[in-house]
């Protein structure tokens, strides 16, 4: 470990540290927390390998092709969260850790079945070889790609662990009717240490809050005779390594249509994922750095593509260990780093990785309903980040809509034909694509400039009041920050009534408004001189009570002036003032 600290990782961009957080994004934890931290990561991880296990089932692989599968994913997944941890050109320099995908499970099988294991080569190239394009177009996306996209598609991830957390957690059959009580046991038992933990516990405790959870679910599962299948271990080899498939070209091509389709829609979760990570890593979050979701996609892509030639099935960031990142409050890339490698070490000992995939399904479900509700109210967080208006709402509601209509009703996907039916079975893929889809429609006919004129008004009250409403419905529209709304809004209503205080022939005529989603400008077009915007503080420090008649008044205008500066300049982050044609103006200027 004490190389480690030699080892200078890839800039990030700057972040502002949350207080709450344990390790931050580039500080290095202790060697036993990092290599506790991480173990946490992968007993998580490893478990989705029942994906790649369900679909080698599905595909009648024998145990040799099936181990050679697991091996190689594992390979996929530790060369993709190295790279995502990386950073720099190879990845987004956050811990996001890379399970397999449970999207690819049916149609993996059916492949599997008609061309056997060597067609997982032609799987992983295509794959991962559309997200590789893909990352290079996605940096170009910001204007379709509003974080409230990105929390649609985390919500609907949340919901979309309901069902399969509860199934899990109480072991409940097929068709709903009957739940096992001591599973159900084990599982609420576990939920609750995990969550009592991370609330209660010491700031040593929280860290492991996840691991001790787990533990303690074990006890209990053991005690109640629970964990099965012991026995296999010991048939299992020590040491193994992964056995290269003779690659299988001669797919049908519409097979590798909906390949490279689901790899299109699942970069979305990949967006979302790395969206929500990067906000866990900066206080001062406001937008999605399009360049860090770009290097996400590239990392998490460049890893499937290399494994597939092992015969690896498709890997993506996992949503489950995004929320062992909360419950640890321990964002540090050096143990997504760590992770890869012992996961990378755990692909040639079957033991090891056998031994985690034993781990009881109502464990598993605990921490699967803990994420989901991390998920859920993280998505609400984006969503409400931006003033919203009809256009916004529909695009929420009815993205939400589609996506949970699939979830609820399965059946939908039936009614389309089979060779579509793949895109329509999982909700948060559909509720992802209408979200931009509407977004993009949404958006025409939005100006990224307006402006309202205001001669017709002669009452304050009212001029104020159509100020106010005229930034707010604008913000809304371009769908900027709300907390900068608000104080443009409390900005244009204090420099119109500075304009009316200063007199001498001002009168506010019109407001203006600009957004591109850096900068929000707020003008306010006025008749007569423009006005000072630097505070005179010699004037200011004029004793009002000691002033004669003639200076009197002077003095008061100089005194209010400066004050309404001051509250300006606490609300805008810039002020400017000048003449354009026959107006004067006074602009405020606001970072987005």
């Amino acid at each position: 470990m004490a190389i480690l600290p030699n080892i200078k990782l890839p800039p990030t961009p700057p972040f502002k540290r949350p207080r709450d957080l344990a390790y931050a994004s580039d500080e290095l934890p202790p060697p036993l927390t990092l290599a506790t931290l991480s173990i946490q990561h992968i007993a998580t991880a490893l478990t989705l390998i029942a994906y790649v296990l369900a679909a080698a089932g599905i595909g009648g692989l024998d145990v040799k092709a099936t181990q050679s599968m697991v091996t190689a994913t594992l390979l996929s997944m530790a060369i993709a969260t190295f790279l995502q941890a990386w950073g720099g050109r190879l990845g987004s320099g956050l811990l996001l850790v890379h399970v397999p995908t449970s999207l690819l499970v049916a149609i993996l099988g059916a492949i599997l079945a008609k061309y056997g294991f060597g067609s997982m080569v032609v799987v992983g190239l295509v794959y991962g070889g559309v997200g590789l394009v893909i990352s290079f177009v996605f940096p170009y996306l910001r204007a379709i790609l509003p974080p409230a996209v990105a929390g649609v598609v985390l919500c609907l991830a949340g919901l979309s662990l309901i069902a399969p957390a509860l199934t899990e957690t109480g072991s409940l059959s097929a068709d709903m009717t009957h739940m096992s009580a001591s599973d159900a046991l084990v599982g609420i038992f576990t939920l609750v240490m995990i969550v009592a933990l991370s609330i209660w516990g010491t700031k040593q405790t929280k860290l492991f809050s996840l691991l001790a959870g787990i533990i303690a679910g074990l006890v209990l599962a053991a005690a109640m005779g629970k964990i099965h299948g012991l026995e296999a271990l010991s048939a299992a080899p020590v040491f193994d390594l992964p056995h290269l498939p003779v690659p299988v070209f001669n797919v049908d091509p519409g097979i590798i249509g909906a390949v490279a389709v689901l790899s299109l829609m699942t970069q979305l979760c990949t967006f979302g994922r790395v969206v929500l990570v990067h906000k866990m890593n900066d206080s001062n979050w406001h937008r999605p750095n399009m360049r860090m979701v770009g290097a996400g996609i590239f990392a998490n892509s460049l890893g499937n593509f290399l494994a597939a030639w092992l015969g690896a099935y498709p890997c993506t960031t996992s949503s489950t260990n995004i929320a062992v990142n909360h419950i640890s409050h321990s964002t540090s890339r050096w143990i997504g780093l760590a992770t890869a490698v012992l996961i990378g070490l755990i692909a040639f000992l079957p033991q090891v990785s056998l031994a985690l995939t034993l781990i009881p399904t109502p464990i598993i479900g605990a921490v699967e309903v803990y994420a989901a509700a991390y998920l859920i109210v993280s998505g609400i967080q984006l969503i409400a980040a931006r003033s919203m208006d009809s256009r916004a709402v529909f695009m929420v509601g009815l993205s939400f809509v589609t996506g949970v209509g699939v979830m609820f009703l399965p059946g939908i996907a039936q009614m389309v034909p089979e060779s579509f039916r793949f895109m329509v079975e999982n909700g948060i893929v559909v509720g992802g694509v209408t979200a931009v889809i509407l977004n993009i429609i949404f958006r025409l006919g939005v100006k990224k400039s307006a402006q309202l004129d205001l001669k017709p008004v002669q009452d304050a009250a009212d001029l104020g009041g159509n100020i106010v409403d005229f930034v707010e419905d604008q913000c809304a529209s371009w769908g900027a920050r709300r907390d900068v709304a608000v104080r443009a809004a409390q900005a244009a209503l204090e420099a119109s009534e500075a304009i009316a205080a200063a007199d001498m022939g001002r009168r506010v005529t019109a407001v203006r408004g600009s957004f591109d989603e850096f900068n929000l400008d707020i003008e306010l077009l006025h008749d007569g001189a423009p006005l000072a915007v630097e505070a005179d503080q010699q004037k200011l420090r004029e004793n009002l009570l000691e002033a004669d008649d003639d200076t009197f008044q002077a003095a008061l205008e100089t005194a209010m002036l400066n004050v309404s500066h001051v509250l300006l300049t606490r609300l805008a982050d810039r002020l400017g003032s000048g003449k354009r044609g026959a107006s004067s103006y006074l602009r405020l200027h606001f970072n987005h």
